[in-house]
């Protein structure tokens, strides 16, 4: 019997997805991501000064921490204070590395974003719905520091959006929940900009290996939901 998805969705539809802009009152850009029953808080601060590397070549950077609070799982999570987990560690090296590819960092001279993302509710996509909300909090605060006079213009030069998708009894499925994400033989979270070109891309077999023309199945369901996704970022 094929897999029937527990909130009924067809295998290649997106989970119900807003942004909430403006969210904080301080950061000059922040977001409330809602990806179905998951909700991640991103915020954006952009200081001047660069790390040590960059001093002196007009080029900033962006850097991204990726924290999920204790309540944002049936068990509460433990927060992470001196050490983090290597899954933490991984999932905000993803969001930096992704967002990063965003910017031309001549144009943003030498200031260093950071993007924080702090998962309020975690029903599986996190990291991707990180990075998609953080894109969008990352163009409000730049817009921001452009209506303040300290930039001449936005440095963004890509817009940036990421997805899950997944393999469930041979079948490809987009956008997992965790209860799908927990089924999924393979395992996929893909990141791409406007023009579809791939940053990352993310594939693990958890059960059983896939084949090259599961793997182009995957790739093309993913482009689908980043079509559907970058569309909703500029609404």
């Amino acid at each position: 019997m094929a897999w029937q998805r527990p909130d009924s969705r067809q295998f290649n539809e997106l989970r119900p997805i807003s942004f909430v802009r403006e969210f904080t009152k301080f950061a000059p850009g922040s977001v409330l991501t809602k990806c179905g029953d998951t909700q991640v808080l991103c915020t954006v601060t952009i200081q001047p000064g660069v790390p040590k590397f960059l001093e002196g070549t007009g080029k900033g950077w962006l850097t991204a921490e990726y924290r999920m609070l204790p309540g944002a799982t049936v068990q509460r999570q433990p927060r992470e204070l001196m050490k983090l987990s290597g899954r933490t560690q991984e999932i905000q090296r993803l969001i930096g590395r992704s967002l990063r590819a965003s910017l031309d960092f001549k144009a943003l001279g030498e200031y260093t974003i950071t993007v924080d993302a702090d998962v309020l509710q975690a029903d599986a996509g996190t990291r991707t719905a990180s990075i998609t909300g953080g894109y969008v909090a990352l163009a409000d605060a730049l817009n921001n520091m452009v209506k303040m006079g300290k930039l001449e213009k936005s440095p963004l030069c890509h817009q940036i959006a990421a997805i899950s998708v997944g393999v469930i009894e041979g079948e490809p499925f987009l956008d997992l929940n965790y209860i799908e994400d927990v089924a999924a033989e393979v395992d996929f979270n893909i990141v791409m900009n406007e023009e579809l070109n791939i940053i990352e891309v993310q594939g693990t077999a958890e059960e059983r290996s896939f084949s090259r023309h599961q793997l182009n199945r995957i790739l093309d369901l993913g482009e689908k939901g980043i079509q559907e996704l970058l569309a909703a970022q500029v609404k």
